[in-house]
């Protein structure tokens, strides 16, 4: 029996089954795709166009990649102590180690790194800054809790489905995440994973959330642990199911050291398990810009801490 043409798997299909808690994405040309690139010359115009437009910007090579690479070497060397990378290899390979990982110790030097003037300026760097001044249209205010994350190869969870506004409702909506691979982040190193024009399904499904909300105390009303909401603030953890209910694909992409992504507050992203081949740590942070003179969402004004709860 012939195959329909809608039922062929995706041209150049991921080397890897992608998963996520235990899912496996489906490589149907209608599930599963590749996110569009830009170069960063084309200028804030376009740029903001197409943000609306798809709902995010893939920019490439916007950072000098030979910076990244050396800070991903730094950032990796300041967490070693905790038996994190494969002894005698160079650090910002961020080849995993063999052996048993002291991850309190990780999380510990995680912690330390988040807070150090080195992680802030590379946040803050200049070519960063000015094109946030020109996106937000005046000064941008880059919001102090600032993330980062290391994903060891074979980690057995990913980050579930999700949309970043239902973490920052007490200020404006007017925001944009940078999310930044700290090095090469190939499709099998579990990368973000975007939802096809879900920026229109998040404004909807926060929307409801507002009406939901609308009794609730004003700390409850903007939490993302509110009785009205999924465990951990989550869309869902079954990215295969969403595809198939919103009847639209996952994005994704090799991306490579020097790229960032913006997305929108709306936009619907997760991540996928680290399957890499080469035993390569991921490392990316993820930031948050507006223009300073909105309102801002003041739980925001602290360094991030894993037991936040934001």
């Amino acid at each position: 029996m012939s195959i329909s043409a809608g039922e062929q798997p995706l041209r150049g299909a991921p080397p890897v089954a992608l998963t996520a808690n235990g899912k496996v994405l489906s490589t149907m040309p209608n599930r599963l795709g590749y996110l569009s690139p830009t170069d960063p010359s084309i200028g804030v115009e376009a740029i903001r166009r197409l943000f609306g437009t798809q709902g995010y910007v893939w920019l490439k090579g916007l950072l000098p990649r030979g910076e990244v690479i050396e800070f991903r070497g730094w950032v990796l060397s300041h967490l070693a102590d905790s038996g994190l990378l494969k002894p005698a290899t160079n650090p910002s390979l961020g080849i995993a180690s063999d052996s048993a990982i002291d991850h309190q110790l990780a999380n510990r030097g995680l912690m330390s790194v988040v807070r150090s003037a080195a992680y802030e300026g590379f946040c803050a760097q200049p070519r960063l800054s000015r094109l946030m001044d020109a996106f937000t249209g005046g000064l941008s205010y880059l919001h102090k809790r600032k993330i980062m994350r290391f994903t060891l190869p074979g980690t057995a969870t990913a980050t579930p489905a999700h949309y970043d506004l239902v973490y920052l409702r007490g200020g404006t909506s007017r925001l944009v995440t940078a999310w930044i691979p700290i090095g090469d982040a190939s499709i099998d190193m579990g990368g973000l994973i975007y939802l096809e024009g879900s920026h229109a399904i998040g404004t909807t499904l926060e929307a409801q959330f507002a009406r939901d909300n609308a009794d609730l105390g004003p700390e409850e009303r903007i939490s993302a642990y509110n009785r009205n909401m999924t465990e951990g603030g989550w869309v869902s953890k079954d990215l295969p199911h969403m595809a198939e209910q919103f009847d639209t694909r996952w994005l994704m992409a090799d991306f490579e050291a020097g790229d960032i992504v913006l997305h929108s507050p709306y936009m619907i992203h997760a991540s996928t398990t680290n399957q890499s081949k080469n035993g390569l740590i991921r490392l990316s942070t993820d930031i948050r810009y507006q223009n300073v003179d909105d309102e801002i969402d003041a739980r925001w004004g602290n360094h991030w801490s894993l037991d936040d709860m934001l």
